[in-house]
């Protein structure tokens, strides 16, 4: 980890001084360049703990679906995007690299990257795979279950309060960006799980400011981000889940899912809590069978009024 953070601290001041004194470009630029690569360094570091060189095509993927997730528009996506290209040219320029792993990576078209998804199977996969017997295994199961079956963001699951279980009338109330609240229905399974994990299973408070949040680490304290990113990883290998699986991934999963089960996407933005129903339309694109079966059945064109 230290020797990582190091290959970033030299490479990353390198290409400052490249921008600023062979470019020339102006100090707003340089400033816009340096704050790009410095968002994706912190993701790099917090998820995989690598050098710049050692980044590859599908970690800068796990990247964009990270930017998707937050609700970024697909412009400063894009922008984001070219600022990291520029980083990784400079290092293939001065020989650091020798191919850069934004070589083959498609901008996002329409402002919007499409996530990675799991099916059902997948997700009954991995929830079963854990193991209830060893230390936080309860807790990790049922922080699984309430991310995909809440849809929530992992910032809004490490934030959740007991003050927000609102389990008698089936609802929690969650704190998304912005700070803007909103209802989240709520399983009967998921309810059970959180009760459950509550009276039998969570850590004793370490503090005054850790006695009304939900999820406890071993010490006592909220869990970061990266702890959940964790959680997550390992289940998906437990579960011989072969592909990049991240605490994002069961909240696209949670919105595909609603969409191909017949909800409309003004419901699912509801939901979600996305700003912009824009942001929530791009799910509509990721499996269209349901949709052409529809055209099929319904529409006067469709193919069962050409058959004979």
């Amino acid at each position: 980890m230290a020797s990582a953070e190091h290959e970033w601290d030299v490479c990353t001041d390198r290409y400052v001084k490249y921008i600023k004194l062979e470019r020339g470009l102006a100090a707003n630029t340089v400033e816009a360049y340096m704050r790009d690569v410095a968002s994706f360094r912190r993701f790099v570091m917090e998820r995989y703990g690598i050098s710049p060189q050692e980044v590859d095509a599908q970690i800068v993927e796990a990247f964009m679906n990270m930017l998707f997730s937050d609700g970024m528009a697909g412009t400063s996506q894009n922008r984001m995007l070219s600022g990291i290209s520029g980083f990784y040219d400079y290092l293939l320029l001065t020989g650091v690299i020798t191919a850069s792993p934004l070589e083959f990576i498609d901008h996002p078209k329409m402002g919007h990257y499409l996530p990675e998804t799991l099916t059902v199977e997948e997700v009954d996969t991995i929830l079963a795979a854990i193991d209830l017997s060893a230390p936080q295994g309860y807790r990790n199961r049922t922080m699984i279950e309430m991310l995909y079956s809440c849809g929530l963001r992992v910032s809004e699951l490490t934030s959740l309060r007991i003050s927000d279980l609102f389990f008698d009338d089936g609802f929690i109330r969650v704190t998304g960006k912005g700070s803007k609240q909103r209802l989240v229905p709520v399983s009967g399974q998921c309810i059970h799980l959180v009760k459950t994990y509550l009276q039998e299973y969570r850590e004793k408070p370490a503090d005054e400011k850790s006695a009304d949040i939900v999820f406890l680490n071993r010490r006592g304290r909220p869990l970061s981000r990266v702890m959940v990113f964790n959680v997550v990883k390992d289940a998906a290998a437990m579960a011989g889940i072969g592909r990049e699986i991240s605490p994002h991934t069961f909240r696209h999963s949670f919105a595909t899912h609603l969409l191909q089960g017949g909800a409309n996407v003004r419901q699912t933005q509801e939901l979600l809590g996305h700003a912009s129903i824009a942001t929530t339309e791009i799910y509509t694109h990721l499996d269209t069978g349901h949709l052409y079966k529809a055209l099929n059945e319904h529409h006067p064109l469709g193919g069962h009024k050409t058959k004979k």
